[in-house]
């Protein structure tokens, strides 16, 4: 098929991409590299199936040219995370929202939507476990464009919107801002991590489950679509201190949980994936096999900016 991914020199797009290429597809990617992450598709070149714009989603001729002649668009492409939605509100809100209005006021019935959301639009979520029936109750701007993105596209197309977990591991667009890849490399490069608020829970997927996710909603839109799922699996739910202590399992570093001070981001929810299970998917990769691969790649690492998304 023809796939249309925005977003794609990105962390889950750099890795989703290679895997659409492999199974024969042709591929079109939009991305504005505003982390000068270029070099993260250079090697995708080789294919004769590939094809880079270099472009912005909010750009709406560059995306009325392009819409139409795809049979699935994968909307990736966003401003990614609470702090650098906190950072730049205005961007956060263009790019999230108002790409979304575009894409899908040019999406027609006959074209497949795979949207990608997340789970901080459950913000927190106490003493129950969420499901996609769970009212929304995003509490950073990130979680509340997302949230309202995914109802422009529920609403407009028959899209399969993805509820992602936080994400982790390694991709070709790395990122040390996510929880688990950040507690790993400050325990191996800064022997050090000092923790607020342990007990909060989250929910993780592996950036390799959340590709083949996406290539599972393709493969099966007739059965999944107009439809929101929670994607991750019941066994990558745990809470900051259990991330923690896996960890110093593996890695000898000094832990210290802190009695004062807060974690700025609140989320605080557990997820239920029962519905993605019940049509046929389910992940992979465990957080500890994450964890792993993390310690024996933080060696090739260092912090600089190119690793982060503010």
């Amino acid at each position: 098929m023809k796939i249309l991914v925005t977003g794609g020199a990105g962390y889950v797009g750099s890795v989703l991409t290679p895997k659409l290429l492999n199974k024969g597809h042709h591929v079109t990617m939009v991305d504005n590299l505003m982390y000068d992450n270029g070099y993260t598709i250079i090697p995708l070149f080789k294919s004769p199936n590939f094809k880079f714009i270099h472009g912005d989603v909010r750009d709406e001729g560059l995306m009325k040219s392009l819409v139409s002649n795809y049979d699935f668009v994968i909307h990736l492409a966003a401003i990614v995370g609470f702090p650098v939605c906190r950072k730049h509100p205005d961007l956060a809100v263009s790019v999230n929202v108002d790409s979304s209005k575009i894409i899908s006021s040019l999406l027609s019935s006959s074209q497949g939507t795979v949207y990608a959301s997340t789970g901080s639009n459950y913000g927190i979520i106490e003493n129950q476990v969420c499901t996609e029936e769970t009212p929304l109750n995003p509490i950073s701007l990130y979680g509340k464009t997302k949230t309202e993105a995914e109802e422009i596209f529920l609403n407009e197309n028959q899209a399969v919107a993805y509820r992602f977990a936080t994400a982790f591991g390694l991709s070709p667009r790395m990122r040390l801002d996510l929880l688990i890849n950040d507690f790993v490399y400050q325990a191996i490069n800064n022997k050090t991590l000092v923790m607020f608020e342990k007990t909060f829970k989250r929910t993780f997927i592996h950036v390799d489950d959340m590709a083949d996710g996406i290539i599972y909603a393709i493969d099966n839109y007739d059965l999944m679509k107009n439809n929101t799922y929670n994607v991750g699996g019941d066994s990558n739910n745990y809470n900051k201190e259990e991330i923690a202590l896996m960890i110093k399992e593996k890695v000898d570093y000094y832990l210290h949980f802190a009695e004062f001070g807060e974690d700025e981001d609140k989320r605080n929810y557990e997820v239920s994936y029962k519905k993605i299970n019940d049509v046929g998917f389910y992940i992979k990769k465990s957080v500890e096999e994450g964890v792993q691969e993390l310690i024996q790649a933080c060696p090739a690492l260092d912090i600089r900016s190119r690793y982060k998304n503010v």
